[in-house]
């Protein structure tokens, strides 16, 4: 019996909204909510707290019976068909390689950025849609649609699992040539390993979570883990540089990836075989880290693996203040001691975590409530200014006891109050519930998104706290209703500085054009973040949504560069989507 084939409209995930098909939030009638499916260690347990710590961050009474209604029958216009193209499609392939289908056109035509594309989609209509999608089973295969689409000049856009947030997939208005989506997702396999050399060789439509199953059945892993790894794909970590949350121990995407392949109109960049370290000049494939789409397909990457760890152990601190925790990650950057993952919630977010708890009986009620009188009223802590980082240690048993020993001395010498492996292991994982909260919600009247930025020690209080009073004076000055919402959180340190991860969101019932006045209140936050010390990003790439932040960023030579890099690589503009320093 033949395997049956990948397509994005026939398959476990959402079509538009974030993760799968099987999980998401729902709203009882006792007002708790509960994450149904069995995906995650949140489902299928009411959370009664959900919905008042929504109600008094963002200044609003949630009403059960007041639900933006979604459009049920997606308006998508008519396919753009370059009919020698087609019938060049169809005599060199077999059917189930392209599809004209609208669900699986409209699914390829939109990443997961709120206000550009999920919140059009789902309640209005995206601007533009792409013509066919094509699903290649070989490097051979897209180079022939390469080659086809040079030959009829068509757009192509490379597809990997769609959850760009930068509206990186957002089509160009101005293309007027069939748009041929290239879904990589069906070239998801591990062509070898070398368990000697620690490398593997893998097919760029891999997602993180296929990814690490297939290694660990041979003992190994990558250790790449951004939030979206179940279902961001290795060619999308490379198009946009990505970064994960074990980066401390594994490296960013740069770090994992020795050399990877990429198909252009003309013709490929690679190294011609897996290099330790070489000194050979200047190599033109490590330009190609982000390039978001602009240059060619990306078909396959040899990758650095590692042996499973010995033991995996989750940890967590409380501190009295951010300022405290921000402390303690600055000394714990100095140290030989870093965990896999160390990350740092403000207040607010760690209120979320709380109001994402179950409810508790019994004994269980009886510890929490010690537990919370030992550290508000014997400690002292304020709730509303505590923090937590938790933390995600890896290696030998050896390792990992000396890392949680000098983690915790460390929390303590800033008064941090160890809070256990359970706590820490919560709170990694309502990483992968985040998406899903928001899409909750916005059936709700509530818009939210996230941003993130790279900033130096000595500038992280200043850019947080010129993000959140560009929000609350912008939110003051349109006279949206409510409290607007602005959290952060750090996940990733460095010697010389930090990634900072906001979030933020607001009620916008009764607002016209309210994803567009929430983009330009977006754009507005991502001003002041550069101009106290920020960057444009720092993992999530620049798309067109941060496109105007270009100019802060690299100087007129540098941009230069890259034009002519485009120039000679893809002389006819096949990679238009236009992402990055070529955006409209």
């Amino acid at each position: 019996m033949s395997e049956k084939k990948f397509f994005a409209n026939d398959h476990i995930t959402f079509g538009h909204k974030w993760g799968y098909k099987d999980s998401g939030f729902v709203l009882n009638e006792d007002r708790s909510v509960t994450m149904f499916g069995n995906r995650y260690e949140l489902c299928g347990t009411p959370m009664p707290n959900l919905i008042p710590y929504v109600e008094e961050v963002l200044g609003f009474k949630v009403d059960p019976n007041d639900v933006l209604p979604e459009v049920q029958d997606k308006p998508i216009s008519e396919p753009n068909i370059n009919e020698s193209f087609l019938q060049a499609v169809k005599s060199s392939f077999e059917s189930d390689r392209f599809s004209i289908a609208n669900d699986d056109r409209l699914i390829h035509s939109h990443g997961q950025t709120t206000s550009e594309e999920v919140y059009k989609v789902l309640y209005d209509k995206i601007d533009k849609s792409v013509d066919m999608v094509f699903y290649p089973e070989s490097e051979d295969e897209v180079q022939s649609v390469i080659t086809l689409a040079s030959e009829h000049n068509i757009c192509i856009v490379p597809f990997g699992g769609g959850t760009s947030v930068s509206s990186a997939l957002k089509l160009p208005e101005s293309e007027t040539r069939m748009i041929v989506a290239v879904d990589m997702r069906r070239m998801d396999k591990i062509e070898w390993v070398s368990q000697e050399n620690r490398r593997a060789s893998v097919q760029a439509g891999i997602t993180g979570t296929q990814l690490e199953d297939e290694l660990a059945k041979q003992g190994y892993m990558v250790g790449h883990e951004p939030d979206s790894v179940e279902l961001s794909t290795l060619g999308g970590w490379i198009a946009t540089h990505a970064s994960g949350m074990k980066k401390n121990r594994y490296g960013n995407i740069e770090d994992i990836v020795e050399d990877f392949t990429l198909l252009t109109p003309s013709g490929v960049i690679e190294q011609k075989s897996p290099i330790v370290r070489a000194s050979i000049g200047m190599r033109p494939e490590l330009l190609m880290y982000g390039n978001e789409g602009n240059l060619g397909i990306i078909t396959k990457a040899t990758v650095k693996i590692r042996k499973l760890p010995e033991l995996k152990k989750y940890g967590s601190a409380v501190f009295p203040n951010w300022e405290c925790g921000v402390n303690f990650l600055h000394d714990l950057s100095q140290t030989n001691y870093i965990p896999a993952s160390a990350r740092l919630v403000d207040n607010i977010q760690f209120r979320f975590g709380q109001a994402l708890k179950p409810k508790t009986t019994g004994l269980s009620q009886i510890i929490d409530d010690i537990k919370k009188f030992f550290v508000l009223n014997i400690i002292g802590f304020d709730p509303h200014q505590m923090c937590a980082a938790t933390f995600v240690m890896e290696g030998d048993a050896s390792e990992v006891a000396y890392q949680e020993k000098n983690v915790n001395a460390l929390a303590k010498k800033h008064s941090g109050l160890a809070g256990g492996s359970e706590n820490g292991k919560r709170g990694y994982m309502l990483t992968y519930a985040i998406a899903y909260v928001r899409d909750f919600l916005t059936d709700y009247h509530v818009i939210g998104e996230t941003m993130e930025t790279s900033v130096a020690w000595s500038d992280i209080e200043k850019v947080c706290q010129a993000a959140t009073k560009t929000l609350f004076d912008l939110h003051k000055k349109h006279n949206i209703p409510g409290v607007p919402y602005m959290s952060y959180r750090i996940p990733q340190i460095y010697h010389t500085g930090v990634a900072i991860y906001f979030m933020f969101g607001m009620y916008i019932k009764g607002i016209d054009n309210a994803e567009e006045l929430f983009g330009n209140i977006e754009h507005q936050i991502r001003q002041s973040i550069m101009d106290n010390g920020g960057s444009i990003s720092h993992h999530h790439g620049v798309g067109k949504l941060r496109k105007d932040f270009i100019k802060y960023t690299l100087s007129d030579s540098s941009i230069n560069v890259i034009k002519d890099m485009k120039t000679s690589l893809d002389p006819k503009n096949i990679f238009g989507i236009k992402n990055n320093v070529f955006a409209d």
